[in-house]
């Protein structure tokens, strides 16, 4: 699998955190992410890469009590992880299938948690940042990916991040059926705008 580890306080030219959302290795989303991920790569950037689905990342609390204890959430889960990889990044890709009309729910989770940047008073510090989403669903229509646009959309204006594209791939179910679409190409193609 592409991507490094992320390693606290290691300073690199251009830091990219991939959080992904698929919990299927062999899917459709993990094939656009992987591509993009060797597209940056190979432009000599460094991509720290978060799986969500097979982290723990435990939902927000809503305790208000983010970095009060010195990390993110209070919580201690692997969300801490990916908020202080996101802290060092000069940008943040989300990728993921469309679940039931919106993001799976680790990565709707850990994107909950973005809620300690702003109740850690974070916000100002990490405006700024590149962003971009890659994302996939079964059915035909573009409609069916609306509810994960809006939420990264409505996620970055927040966050005050600027987004640099979207691939958005419709009518892919089957492992290998985003090879029958340009999403690939797309992603690729996401490396030269990060």
């Amino acid at each position: 699998m592409l991507g490094t580890p992320y390693k606290k306080g290691k300073k690199v030219s251009h830091n990219i955190v991939v959080l992904t959302g698929s919990p299927r290795k062999n899917g459709n989303s993990f094939a656009m992410t992987d591509a993009f991920i060797k597209a940056c790569e190979g432009k000599g950037y460094t991509v720290s890469r978060f799986n969500t689905a097979f982290m723990d990342i435990k939902g927000c609390m809503a305790c208000d009590s983010c970095y009060s204890q010195g990390t993110a959430c209070i919580y201690d889960d692997d969300f801490n992880e990916i908020a202080t990889a996101i802290e060092d990044a000069d940008a943040v890709v989300f990728t993921c299938p469309v679940y039931w009309f919106g993001m799976p729910a680790t990565l709707k989770a850990a994107l909950d948690k973005f809620y300690a940047f702003s109740a850690g008073k974070k916000i100002e510090a990490l405006k700024h940042k590149k962003t971009a989403l890659m994302t996939c669903w079964e059915e035909d229509g573009d409609d069916v990916g609306d509810g994960v646009k809006f939420t990264y959309r409505k996620s970055i204006k927040f966050m005050g991040w600027d987004s640099v594209g979207e691939v958005a791939i419709s009518g892919v179910d089957l492992p290998g059926d985003i090879h029958k679409t340009d999403g690939i190409a797309q992603s690729i193609n996401l490396a030269d705008k990060i």
